[in-house]
């Protein structure tokens, strides 16, 4: 892993972002965006007056024309990529999750781009960036050098890929992975679908989330719509519920959340079913069901892919939570998410007030959360933040 010689310097104007510790540089902020140099290498960055301010991945074809891996003048030796999965690696070793977690999560672990979800002895890789492509090989010398998996999926097929002009693809770069693996979380086991998973198979960024709701379980009529493999459901199963309906419009996913729903001896506790979230949304809200929750889980998936469509997103969000606001009696909860970095704590809060305001509701906000732990938050960087999760008493 080696530093190009060249080094690119910022506008007049175009330091005080990274100055203030963001770690991209915009391609508006360059003097110039040199076209000839390789998509991925590692360039220097200066400042407007010529002092060093890092250097990181370049590609000349991305918006994100910069993502820094090091301030100032620290030269990336040959050991950098180890040494930085070392470091996440023994984080989540302090956090007692490190069978079962995202290994790496891109920039707040310092190899931009880099995704890395851990299932026990298999590994499921996502590279990003430009720079995490080039650096392939370091990265899985690292991988086995660390963890000596049985197997390591390259699952490059996100859309983000599109914008570093990256080619998608899968690829069993190491051994031969599963078509499932069973993990443990919060003294639950989940069957997880790796190769055709969404996402990495697992949304671990919700583990704390779902530990922290087991309390308010307890007695709880719970609807889980969007309940993918049904961790949400099984929990509250677990944690005394009184009855459990699960709803995902995959077939596929419900199947596995029944299996998995049986593997913790909860099978004819939760009704699991094939149909679309917000049909089943909006007949609770007209209060149609055959029976009505007083616990509903919303938990969509991502409904902001750009800045452009957050205004049509966040009117799409508001509807659903004023709808599960609606069908709740008195004193019932809502869990709500949303998982788009385009919205920010700040509009997620104004969201959720005027879904209560539209359905005439009045409510107290128990619990503002975030991902979990294995997915850090670098205070400067809000992009790194972009699950946001409450917990709504209608009173």
């Amino acid at each position: 892993m080696k530093n190009n010689t060249q080094n690119l310097q910022l506008k007049a104007d175009g330091g005080r972002r990274i100055a203030g510790g963001h770690l991209w540089v915009f391609s508006n902020e360059l003097v110039t965006v040199d076209k000839t140099i390789e998509p991925g290498s590692i360039c220097g960055v200066l400042y407007p007056d010529g002092k060093p301010a890092g250097a990181g991945f370049f590609n000349p074809r991305s918006l994100i024309a910069i993502r820094l891996l090091v301030n100032g003048t620290l030269e990336l030796d040959g050991d950098f990529v180890y040494n930085r999965l070392k470091t996440a690696l023994d984080y989540r070793k302090a956090l007692g999750v490190e069978r079962f977690c995202r290994l790496c999560y891109g920039e707040s672990d310092g190899l931009p781009g880099l995704i890395i979800d851990r299932y026990g002895d298999y590994l499921v890789v996502e590279m990003l960036s430009a720079g995490a492509d080039k650096i392939k090989n370091e990265i899985l010398d690292a991988i086995k050098r660390l963890l000596a998996p049985k197997a390591v999926l390259l699952k490059n097929t996100h859309p983000f890929r599109t914008l570093e002009g990256l080619q998608m693809y899968e690829e069993n770069a190491l051994g031969e992975m599963p078509e499932t693996t069973v993990i443990e979380e919060n003294g639950l086991n989940y069957k997880v679908r790796l190769a055709l998973g969404q996402k990495t198979g697992w949304y671990f960024d919700q583990r704390e989330n779902r530990a922290a709701m087991a309390p308010y379980f307890k007695g709880r009529k719970v609807l889980d719509l969007y309940t993918y493999l049904g961790g949400f459901a099984i929990t509250a199963a677990s944690s005394g519920a009184q009855k459990v309906w699960a709803v995902d419009s995959s077939q596929s996913a419900v199947d596995l959340a029944e299996e998995n729903a049986a593997l913790n001896g909860f099978k004819e506790k939760i009704v699991f079913k094939k149909e679309d979230a917000e049909r089943i949304l909006s007949a609770a809200a007209r209060k149609e069901l055959p029976e009505q929750p007083d616990f509903i889980l919303l938990d969509p998936p991502n409904l902001v892919r750009s800045k452009k469509n957050l205004n049509q997103a966040a009117k799409l969000f508001t509807r659903l939570n004023a709808q599960a606001l609606s069908a709740l009696p008195e004193g019932g909860l809502l869990a709500t998410s949303s998982c788009s970095h385009h919205i920010s704590r700040e509009i997620f809060a104004e969201i959720l007030a005027r879904a209560a305001a539209s359905a005439g509701r009045k409510t107290i906000l128990l619990e503002l959360r975030s991902q979990a732990k294995d997915h850090p938050i670098l205070l400067n960087m809000p992009e790194t933040e972009y699950l946001h999760f409450a917990l709504l008493k209608v009173i």
